[in-house]
Protein backbone atom coordinates (compact mmCIF):
# COMPACT_ATOMS: atom_id res chain seq x y z
CA UNK A 1 0.00 0.00 0.00
CA UNK A 2 2.83 2.38 0.84
CA UNK A 3 4.38 1.89 -2.61
CA UNK A 4 1.02 2.60 -4.23
CA UNK A 5 0.76 5.85 -2.31
CA UNK A 6 4.33 6.74 -3.26
CA UNK A 7 3.45 6.17 -6.91
CA UNK A 8 0.52 8.59 -6.59
CA UNK A 9 2.92 11.16 -5.11
CA UNK A 10 5.29 10.52 -8.02
CA UNK A 11 2.48 11.22 -10.50
CA UNK A 12 1.76 14.47 -8.68
CA UNK A 13 5.41 15.50 -8.97
CA UNK A 14 5.29 14.91 -12.74
CA UNK A 15 1.95 16.69 -13.21
CA UNK A 16 2.48 19.71 -15.47
CA UNK A 17 -0.73 21.32 -14.18
CA UNK A 18 0.02 20.83 -10.48
CA UNK A 19 0.75 24.52 -9.87
CA UNK A 20 -2.88 25.40 -10.63
CA UNK A 21 -4.11 23.59 -7.52
CA UNK A 22 -2.81 26.48 -5.42
CA UNK A 23 -5.05 28.77 -7.46
CA UNK A 24 -8.16 27.16 -5.95
CA UNK A 25 -9.77 27.24 -2.53
CA UNK A 26 -9.68 23.64 -1.35
CA UNK A 27 -11.04 22.61 2.04
CA UNK A 28 -8.49 21.02 4.40
CA UNK A 29 -9.37 17.44 5.21
CA UNK A 30 -11.77 17.20 2.28
CA UNK A 31 -11.41 15.63 -1.17
CA UNK A 32 -13.62 17.33 -3.76
CA UNK A 33 -14.83 14.93 -6.45
CA UNK A 34 -17.88 16.89 -7.61
CA UNK A 35 -16.38 19.45 -9.98
CA UNK A 36 -18.59 18.13 -12.78
CA UNK A 37 -21.59 19.53 -10.85
CA UNK A 38 -20.07 22.68 -9.38
CA UNK A 39 -16.46 23.67 -9.85
CA UNK A 40 -14.44 25.08 -6.98
CA UNK A 41 -13.76 28.77 -6.53
CA UNK A 42 -10.40 29.97 -7.82
CA UNK A 43 -8.50 32.96 -6.51
CA UNK A 44 -8.56 34.54 -9.97
CA UNK A 45 -12.34 34.16 -10.18
CA UNK A 46 -12.68 35.71 -6.75
CA UNK A 47 -10.42 38.58 -7.80
CA UNK A 48 -12.37 39.32 -10.98
CA UNK A 49 -15.67 39.24 -9.06
CA UNK A 50 -14.33 41.64 -6.43
CA UNK A 51 -12.99 43.82 -9.23
CA UNK A 52 -16.48 44.11 -10.72
CA UNK A 53 -17.89 44.97 -7.29
CA UNK A 54 -15.23 47.66 -7.01
CA UNK A 55 -16.24 49.03 -10.41
CA UNK A 56 -19.83 49.22 -9.20
CA UNK A 57 -18.67 50.99 -6.05
CA UNK A 58 -16.40 53.38 -7.95
CA UNK A 59 -18.34 54.12 -11.12
CA UNK A 60 -21.98 53.45 -10.35
CA UNK A 61 -23.92 53.43 -13.63
CA UNK A 62 -20.81 54.50 -15.53
CA UNK A 63 -19.48 50.98 -14.98
CA UNK A 64 -21.40 50.02 -18.11
CA UNK A 65 -18.78 51.85 -20.20
CA UNK A 66 -15.84 52.36 -17.82
CA UNK A 67 -13.41 50.14 -15.92
CA UNK A 68 -11.19 47.33 -17.16
CA UNK A 69 -14.18 45.21 -18.22
CA UNK A 70 -17.10 47.49 -19.13
CA UNK A 71 -20.35 45.67 -18.42
CA UNK A 72 -21.98 46.68 -21.70
CA UNK A 73 -19.51 44.52 -23.65
CA UNK A 74 -18.79 41.84 -21.03
CA UNK A 75 -20.91 39.12 -22.68
CA UNK A 76 -18.99 39.56 -25.93
CA UNK A 77 -15.63 39.77 -24.13
CA UNK A 78 -16.26 36.48 -22.36
CA UNK A 79 -17.39 34.95 -25.65
CA UNK A 80 -14.00 35.83 -27.11
CA UNK A 81 -12.29 34.14 -24.18
CA UNK A 82 -14.46 31.03 -24.52
CA UNK A 83 -14.10 30.65 -28.28
CA UNK A 84 -10.69 28.89 -28.22
CA UNK A 85 -12.06 26.27 -25.82
CA UNK A 86 -14.85 25.29 -28.24
CA UNK A 87 -13.12 25.69 -31.59
CA UNK A 88 -15.14 28.64 -32.80
CA UNK A 89 -14.71 32.21 -34.00
CA UNK A 90 -15.03 34.84 -31.29
CA UNK A 91 -18.18 36.34 -32.82
CA UNK A 92 -19.85 32.90 -32.75
CA UNK A 93 -19.79 32.60 -28.95
CA UNK A 94 -21.62 34.65 -26.31
CA UNK A 95 -22.02 34.36 -22.54
CA UNK A 96 -25.67 34.88 -21.72
CA UNK A 97 -28.70 33.28 -20.06
CA UNK A 98 -28.60 29.79 -18.62
CA UNK A 99 -28.38 26.44 -20.37
CA UNK A 100 -32.15 25.99 -20.42
CA UNK A 101 -32.93 29.59 -21.37
CA UNK A 102 -30.40 29.34 -24.18
CA UNK A 103 -31.96 26.09 -25.40
CA UNK A 104 -35.34 27.82 -25.48
CA UNK A 105 -33.81 30.64 -27.53
CA UNK A 106 -32.06 28.28 -29.94
CA UNK A 107 -35.05 25.97 -30.36
CA UNK A 108 -37.34 28.97 -30.90
CA UNK A 109 -34.94 30.11 -33.61
CA UNK A 110 -33.96 26.88 -35.37
CA UNK A 111 -37.05 24.73 -34.94
CA UNK A 112 -39.03 25.71 -38.04
CA UNK A 113 -41.53 22.92 -38.79
CA UNK A 114 -42.74 22.66 -42.38
CA UNK A 115 -45.24 20.10 -43.58
CA UNK A 116 -44.38 16.64 -42.33
CA UNK A 117 -40.88 17.78 -41.28
CA UNK A 118 -42.04 18.85 -37.85
CA UNK A 119 -40.45 16.53 -35.29
CA UNK A 120 -37.58 17.09 -32.86
CA UNK A 121 -35.11 14.29 -32.21
CA UNK A 122 -33.49 13.97 -28.78
CA UNK A 123 -32.59 10.98 -26.59
CA UNK A 124 -33.88 9.19 -23.50
CA UNK A 125 -30.71 9.68 -21.42
CA UNK A 126 -30.41 13.45 -21.62
CA UNK A 127 -30.76 15.73 -18.61
CA UNK A 128 -34.49 16.28 -17.94
CA UNK A 129 -34.34 20.07 -18.27
CA UNK A 130 -33.57 19.76 -21.98
CA UNK A 131 -36.55 17.50 -22.52
CA UNK A 132 -38.84 19.84 -20.59
CA UNK A 133 -37.73 22.73 -22.81
CA UNK A 134 -38.20 20.79 -26.05
CA UNK A 135 -41.62 19.58 -24.96
CA UNK A 136 -42.72 23.12 -24.22
CA UNK A 137 -41.37 24.39 -27.56
CA UNK A 138 -43.44 21.76 -29.36
CA UNK A 139 -46.54 22.65 -27.37
CA UNK A 140 -46.07 26.34 -28.19
CA UNK A 141 -46.21 25.39 -31.88
CA UNK A 142 -49.34 23.31 -31.35
CA UNK A 143 -47.69 19.87 -31.49
CA UNK A 144 -48.06 16.99 -29.08
CA UNK A 145 -44.68 15.98 -27.58
CA UNK A 146 -45.89 12.39 -27.38
CA UNK A 147 -45.90 12.21 -31.17
CA UNK A 148 -43.43 14.90 -32.18
CA UNK A 149 -40.56 14.47 -29.71
CA UNK A 150 -38.54 11.43 -30.73
CA UNK A 151 -36.11 10.08 -28.15
CA UNK A 152 -33.37 7.69 -29.22
CA UNK A 153 -33.33 4.65 -26.95
CA UNK A 154 -30.34 3.27 -25.10
CA UNK A 155 -29.49 -0.39 -25.59
CA UNK A 156 -28.02 -0.78 -22.10
CA UNK A 157 -29.42 2.10 -20.04
CA UNK A 158 -25.99 3.76 -19.90
CA UNK A 159 -24.88 4.79 -23.37
CA UNK A 160 -26.24 5.67 -26.79
CA UNK A 161 -25.34 4.13 -30.13
CA UNK A 162 -24.83 6.74 -32.84
CA UNK A 163 -26.28 4.34 -35.44
CA UNK A 164 -29.56 4.23 -33.52
CA UNK A 165 -29.70 8.02 -33.47
CA UNK A 166 -28.93 8.29 -37.17
CA UNK A 167 -31.66 5.76 -38.00
CA UNK A 168 -34.17 8.19 -36.47
CA UNK A 169 -33.03 11.09 -38.68
CA UNK A 170 -35.92 10.74 -41.10
CA UNK A 171 -37.57 13.29 -43.38
CA UNK A 172 -40.03 13.99 -40.55
CA UNK A 173 -37.29 15.49 -38.33
CA UNK A 174 -36.72 19.25 -38.38
CA UNK A 175 -34.23 19.55 -35.51
CA UNK A 176 -31.84 17.33 -33.54
CA UNK A 177 -30.72 18.24 -29.99
CA UNK A 178 -28.29 15.88 -28.25
CA UNK A 179 -25.84 15.95 -25.34
CA UNK A 180 -22.13 16.10 -26.08
CA UNK A 181 -21.39 14.11 -22.92
CA UNK A 182 -24.07 12.04 -21.19
CA UNK A 183 -24.47 13.37 -17.67
CA UNK A 184 -24.75 9.96 -16.02
CA UNK A 185 -22.31 7.68 -17.85
CA UNK A 186 -19.91 10.32 -19.17
CA UNK A 187 -20.10 8.94 -22.74
CA UNK A 188 -18.92 11.36 -25.42
CA UNK A 189 -21.05 11.28 -28.55
CA UNK A 190 -19.36 11.56 -31.94
CA UNK A 191 -20.51 15.12 -32.65
CA UNK A 192 -18.65 15.36 -35.94
CA UNK A 193 -20.31 12.25 -37.35
CA UNK A 194 -23.77 13.10 -36.05
CA UNK A 195 -23.55 16.61 -37.52
CA UNK A 196 -22.52 15.28 -40.93
CA UNK A 197 -25.33 12.72 -40.94
CA UNK A 198 -27.95 15.29 -39.91
CA UNK A 199 -26.84 17.77 -42.55
CA UNK A 200 -26.81 15.07 -45.23
CA UNK A 201 -30.53 14.69 -44.51
CA UNK A 202 -31.29 18.42 -44.44
CA UNK A 203 -31.66 18.53 -40.64
CA UNK A 204 -30.27 21.17 -38.28
CA UNK A 205 -28.42 19.90 -35.21
CA UNK A 206 -27.23 21.33 -31.90
CA UNK A 207 -25.56 20.04 -28.75
CA UNK A 208 -25.95 20.41 -25.00
CA UNK A 209 -22.32 20.78 -23.87
CA UNK A 210 -22.88 21.31 -20.14
CA UNK A 211 -20.73 18.30 -19.24
CA UNK A 212 -18.03 18.82 -21.83
CA UNK A 213 -17.03 22.50 -22.14
CA UNK A 214 -13.91 22.97 -20.04
CA UNK A 215 -13.25 19.22 -19.88
CA UNK A 216 -12.65 18.22 -23.50
CA UNK A 217 -11.68 20.09 -26.68
CA UNK A 218 -14.47 21.00 -29.11
CA UNK A 219 -14.22 21.90 -32.79
CA UNK A 220 -17.61 23.43 -33.54
CA UNK A 221 -16.49 25.17 -36.72
CA UNK A 222 -14.65 22.14 -38.06
CA UNK A 223 -17.65 19.92 -37.27
CA UNK A 224 -19.99 22.53 -38.79
CA UNK A 225 -22.45 22.18 -35.89
CA UNK A 226 -25.40 24.57 -36.17
CA UNK A 227 -25.47 25.56 -32.49
CA UNK A 228 -24.49 24.55 -28.97
CA UNK A 229 -25.21 25.72 -25.45
CA UNK A 230 -23.81 25.02 -21.99
CA UNK A 231 -23.53 26.12 -18.37
CA UNK A 232 -20.31 27.60 -17.02
CA UNK A 233 -20.45 26.54 -13.37
CA UNK A 234 -19.24 22.95 -13.81
CA UNK A 235 -15.84 22.38 -15.40
CA UNK A 236 -15.31 26.11 -16.05
CA UNK A 237 -15.69 27.04 -12.36
CA UNK A 238 -17.85 30.11 -12.94
CA UNK A 239 -19.67 29.76 -9.62
CA UNK A 240 -23.22 28.79 -8.60
CA UNK A 241 -25.73 30.32 -10.99
CA UNK A 242 -22.98 31.41 -13.35
CA UNK A 243 -24.28 32.75 -16.66
CA UNK A 244 -24.32 30.19 -19.48
CA UNK A 245 -22.84 30.20 -22.96
CA UNK A 246 -23.94 29.49 -26.49
CA UNK A 247 -22.47 29.04 -29.95
CA UNK A 248 -24.15 29.73 -33.28
CA UNK A 249 -22.46 28.88 -36.57
CA UNK A 250 -21.65 32.07 -38.48
CA UNK A 251 -23.48 30.81 -41.57
CA UNK A 252 -26.70 31.40 -39.61
CA UNK A 253 -25.87 35.02 -38.80
CA UNK A 254 -28.68 37.34 -39.81
CA UNK A 255 -31.37 34.77 -39.11
CA UNK A 256 -34.20 36.27 -37.07
CA UNK A 257 -34.00 34.96 -33.54
CA UNK A 258 -37.02 33.29 -31.99
CA UNK A 259 -36.92 35.32 -28.77
CA UNK A 260 -36.05 39.00 -28.68
CA UNK A 261 -35.26 41.50 -25.94
CA UNK A 262 -33.37 44.67 -25.21
CA UNK A 263 -29.92 43.09 -25.48
CA UNK A 264 -30.82 41.48 -28.81
CA UNK A 265 -30.23 44.93 -30.31
CA UNK A 266 -27.27 46.25 -32.19
CA UNK A 267 -25.06 47.95 -29.62
CA UNK A 268 -25.13 51.33 -31.34
CA UNK A 269 -28.95 51.25 -31.65
CA UNK A 270 -29.88 49.85 -28.25
CA UNK A 271 -30.42 53.18 -26.55
CA UNK A 272 -32.42 54.67 -29.42
CA UNK A 273 -35.46 53.17 -27.67
CA UNK A 274 -37.20 52.40 -30.96
CA UNK A 275 -40.10 49.96 -31.00
CA UNK A 276 -38.66 48.19 -34.03
CA UNK A 277 -35.73 45.93 -33.16
CA UNK A 278 -32.47 46.43 -35.01
CA UNK A 279 -31.20 42.90 -34.40
CA UNK A 280 -27.61 42.57 -33.28
CA UNK A 281 -24.95 40.91 -35.35
CA UNK A 282 -23.43 37.56 -34.54
CA UNK A 283 -24.38 35.74 -31.37
CA UNK A 284 -25.11 39.06 -29.69
CA UNK A 285 -28.57 38.76 -31.23
CA UNK A 286 -29.25 35.68 -29.10
CA UNK A 287 -29.14 37.66 -25.88
CA UNK A 288 -32.48 38.65 -24.39
CA UNK A 289 -32.27 40.66 -21.18
CA UNK A 290 -29.70 42.65 -19.26
CA UNK A 291 -26.57 40.57 -18.52
CA UNK A 292 -26.11 39.35 -14.94
CA UNK A 293 -22.79 41.07 -14.43
CA UNK A 294 -21.92 39.79 -10.98
CA UNK A 295 -22.68 36.21 -12.06
CA UNK A 296 -20.45 36.65 -15.11
CA UNK A 297 -17.51 38.35 -13.43
CA UNK A 298 -15.87 35.20 -11.97
CA UNK A 299 -15.53 33.83 -15.50
CA UNK A 300 -13.06 36.58 -16.36
CA UNK A 301 -10.50 35.10 -14.00
CA UNK A 302 -11.46 31.50 -14.62
CA UNK A 303 -11.27 31.69 -18.42
CA UNK A 304 -7.95 33.49 -18.19
CA UNK A 305 -6.61 30.43 -16.38
CA UNK A 306 -8.13 27.96 -18.86
CA UNK A 307 -6.61 29.70 -21.83
CA UNK A 308 -3.28 29.87 -20.03
CA UNK A 309 -3.27 26.14 -19.21
CA UNK A 310 -4.74 25.13 -22.58
CA UNK A 311 -7.66 22.79 -23.14
CA UNK A 312 -5.40 20.19 -24.80
CA UNK A 313 -3.24 19.87 -21.70
CA UNK A 314 -6.32 19.86 -19.46
CA UNK A 315 -7.80 17.01 -21.47
CA UNK A 316 -4.51 15.09 -21.39
CA UNK A 317 -4.41 15.13 -17.59
CA UNK A 318 -8.13 14.40 -17.33
CA UNK A 319 -7.68 11.22 -19.35
CA UNK A 320 -4.69 10.12 -17.28
CA UNK A 321 -6.25 10.78 -13.90
CA UNK A 322 -9.62 9.21 -14.75
CA UNK A 323 -7.80 6.14 -16.10
CA UNK A 324 -5.78 6.01 -12.88
CA UNK A 325 -9.02 6.14 -10.89
CA UNK A 326 -10.54 3.30 -12.91
CA UNK A 327 -7.40 1.20 -12.50
CA UNK A 328 -7.47 1.66 -8.72
CA UNK A 329 -11.18 0.82 -8.56
CA UNK A 330 -10.60 -2.43 -10.42
CA UNK A 331 -7.67 -3.37 -8.19
CA UNK A 332 -8.94 -2.26 -4.78
CA UNK A 333 -12.72 -2.64 -4.97
CA UNK A 334 -13.06 -5.99 -6.70
CA UNK A 335 -15.81 -8.12 -5.16
CA UNK A 336 -17.57 -5.16 -3.55
CA UNK A 337 -20.39 -4.93 -6.06
CA UNK A 338 -19.07 -1.94 -8.04
CA UNK A 339 -19.33 -1.60 -11.81
CA UNK A 340 -17.68 1.07 -13.95
CA UNK A 341 -20.51 2.24 -16.18
CA UNK A 342 -18.68 4.79 -18.32
CA UNK A 343 -16.95 3.97 -21.62
CA UNK A 344 -13.30 2.94 -21.24
CA UNK A 345 -12.00 4.30 -24.56
CA UNK A 346 -10.32 7.71 -24.33
CA UNK A 347 -12.27 9.13 -27.25
CA UNK A 348 -15.59 8.06 -25.69
CA UNK A 349 -15.01 9.11 -22.07
CA UNK A 350 -15.72 12.55 -20.63
CA UNK A 351 -14.34 14.10 -17.46
CA UNK A 352 -16.01 11.96 -14.80
CA UNK A 353 -16.26 8.33 -13.79
CA UNK A 354 -19.64 6.62 -13.50
CA UNK A 355 -19.38 4.12 -10.65
CA UNK A 356 -22.48 1.97 -10.24
CA UNK A 357 -23.61 0.19 -7.08
CA UNK A 358 -27.01 -0.87 -5.78
CA UNK A 359 -26.27 1.01 -2.52
CA UNK A 360 -25.00 4.14 -4.30
CA UNK A 361 -27.02 6.69 -2.31
CA UNK A 362 -25.88 5.24 1.01
CA UNK A 363 -22.27 5.00 -0.14
CA UNK A 364 -22.30 8.67 -1.22
CA UNK A 365 -23.45 9.67 2.28
CA UNK A 366 -20.69 7.57 3.83
CA UNK A 367 -18.13 9.17 1.51
CA UNK A 368 -19.21 12.62 2.66
CA UNK A 369 -18.90 11.55 6.30
CA UNK A 370 -15.34 10.49 5.47
CA UNK A 371 -14.45 13.81 3.85
CA UNK A 372 -14.99 12.92 0.18
CA UNK A 373 -17.52 14.96 -1.83
CA UNK A 374 -19.04 12.75 -4.58
CA UNK A 375 -22.17 13.14 -6.67
CA UNK A 376 -25.18 10.80 -6.68
CA UNK A 377 -27.42 10.23 -9.67
CA UNK A 378 -30.47 8.01 -9.43
CA UNK A 379 -30.92 5.20 -9.38
CA UNK A 380 -27.48 3.74 -8.63
CA UNK A 381 -24.67 6.02 -9.81
CA UNK A 382 -21.77 7.56 -7.91
CA UNK A 383 -20.14 10.18 -10.13
CA UNK A 384 -16.50 10.89 -9.30
CA UNK A 385 -14.80 13.75 -11.13
CA UNK A 386 -11.07 14.27 -10.65
CA UNK A 387 -10.62 17.76 -12.12
CA UNK A 388 -7.41 18.45 -14.03
CA UNK A 389 -6.69 21.87 -12.52
CA UNK A 390 -7.11 21.02 -8.86
CA UNK A 391 -7.42 17.29 -8.12
CA UNK A 392 -4.25 15.39 -7.24
CA UNK A 393 -3.40 11.77 -7.94
CA UNK A 394 -2.85 11.32 -4.21
CA UNK A 395 -6.44 12.44 -3.60
CA UNK A 396 -7.65 9.87 -6.11
CA UNK A 397 -5.70 7.15 -4.33
CA UNK A 398 -7.07 8.27 -0.95
CA UNK A 399 -10.63 8.31 -2.30
CA UNK A 400 -10.40 4.69 -3.38
CA UNK A 401 -8.89 3.68 -0.01
CA UNK A 402 -11.78 5.41 1.76
CA UNK A 403 -14.28 3.64 -0.48
CA UNK A 404 -12.62 0.34 0.28
CA UNK A 405 -12.81 0.98 4.02
CA UNK A 406 -16.47 2.02 3.80
CA UNK A 407 -17.32 -1.26 2.11
CA UNK A 408 -15.18 -3.47 4.36
CA UNK A 409 -16.60 -1.88 7.51
CA UNK A 410 -20.11 -1.61 6.04
CA UNK A 411 -20.26 2.03 7.12
CA UNK A 412 -22.88 2.78 4.47
CA UNK A 413 -25.48 0.64 6.22
CA UNK A 414 -26.26 3.31 8.80
CA UNK A 415 -27.68 5.56 6.06
CA UNK A 416 -30.90 5.29 4.09
CA UNK A 417 -30.48 4.34 0.45
CA UNK A 418 -32.25 7.45 -0.86
CA UNK A 419 -31.05 10.73 -2.23
CA UNK A 420 -30.95 14.02 -0.38
CA UNK A 421 -33.21 16.87 -1.55
CA UNK A 422 -30.28 18.14 -3.66
CA UNK A 423 -28.48 15.07 -5.00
Amino acid sequence: MEKAKEYAAYLDEKDQLSSYRDEFYTKPGSIYMDGNSLGLLSKRAEKSLLHSLEDWKRYGIDGWMQGDHPWFYLSEKLGEMLAPLVGAKSEEVIVTGSATVNLHQLAATFYQPKGKRAKILADELNFPSDIYALQSQLELRGYDPKTHLLQAKSRNGRTLDEDDIIDLMTDEVALVVLPSVLYRSGQILDMKRLTAEAHARGILIGFDCCHSVGAIPHYFDEWDADFAYWCNYKHLNGGPGSVGGLFVNSRHFGKKTGLAGWFSSKKDKQFDMEHTLSQGEGTGAYQIGTPHVLSMAPLIGSLEMFNEAGITEIRRKSLYITQYLMDLIEIELVGNGFFIGNPREDECRGGHICLEHKEAARICKALKENGVVPDFRAPNIIRLAPIALYTTYTEVWETVQILKRIMEEEQYKKFKNEREVVA
